[in-house]
């Protein structure tokens, strides 16, 4: 029996073991939302008190509805762009590479901290054309390493809300000037979202913090002139939302009422 490993993490990147519970919890239902076999077996592999996480059948699809809609976002750039770059900023844990399992002339980078990335050499295994980057995502120097000749898919999931807007802005920044064309997926949370934190019981209990909130696209036009607005949509106007059970689907209909509610958290794709 393989054993299991302990994992010391506080902060943003103790929310990726949240995340990653939910796609387990979600691997078990009898009609999965996202169906990620490698969330379960990951979970399977560490030795974590999962209840900490404050994770449940009732609320994953908050964070299962979110990484289907990237899934689907994703693959619709890589069935156009063949021969990409993929920029998997704050990737965590997540499995979208082996999920997706692009073509051989997609190069997919994976960034996250050091002490994540050690943990993912650990979790998962090596593949051609995946590489892994310990590195902050704020940090310019990982990126001047990075192939600069092909169109680049950069995806941020539940990653803008815990960095600052002056970090987050550079972010864009530096990769709309590194890339010759691409897009820029990612989601976010609004200003509500983010002073009403305290709320976010995965964000509490980890002890990280909110810093940018986005309401709309006009505030990265705004930073980001070259990008186009390809989608801005509700995170709960996802079609997957109709799958969820009733007592969750009442709650969307209630928030959709009242547009500040309604866009609280949002999914962002641009072109540029």
């Amino acid at each position: 029996m393989t054993e299991k490993l302990h994992v010391d993490l506080s902060g943003a990147p103790q929310t990726m073991l949240a995340t990653s519970y939910a796609k387990a919890v979600d691997a078990d239902r009898e009609k999965p939302i996202l169906g990620d076999r490698y969330a379960k077996e990951i979970v399977d592999r560490i030795d974590y008190d999962w209840k900490k996480t404050s994770i449940t059948a009732a609320n994953s699809p908050a964070v299962t509805t979110r990484s289907a809609h990237f899934d689907k976002w994703a693959r619709q750039f890589l069935a156009a762009h063949p021969e990409a770059v993929v920029l998997h900023l704050g990737c965590g844990l997540d499995a979208r590479f082996f999920r997706l399992d692009p073509g051989p002339g997609v190069e997919w980078y994976d960034i996250d901290y050091p002490d994540v990335v050690d943990l993912r050499r650990q979790l998962y295994p090596t593949r051609d054309h995946y590489h892994l980057v310990a590195a902050s995502v704020t940090d310019p120097a990982w990126l001047t390493d990075i192939p600069d000749d092909r169109p680049v898919l950069a995806i941020g999931e539940g990653l803008t809300m815990y960095l600052t807007q002056k970090d987050g802005t550079a972010l864009l920044r530096r990769i709309v000037d590194h890339f010759p064309s691409g897009e820029l997926q990612f989601d976010a949370f609004n200003r509500l979202g983010i002073k009403s934190q305290w709320s976010n019981a995965v964000v509490r209990r980890s002890g990280a913090t909110l810093h940018w909130g986005i309401d709309g696209p006009d505030d990265i036009i705004e930073a980001i002139p070259e990008a186009r607005l390809l989608a801005w949509v509700s995170a709960i106007d996802d079609d997957a939302f109709a799958t969820v059970p009733w007592y969750y689907r009442a709650t969307v209909k209630a928030m959709r009422l009242l547009p500040v509610l309604r866009y609280m958290a949002q999914y962002h794709r641009y072109a540029f």
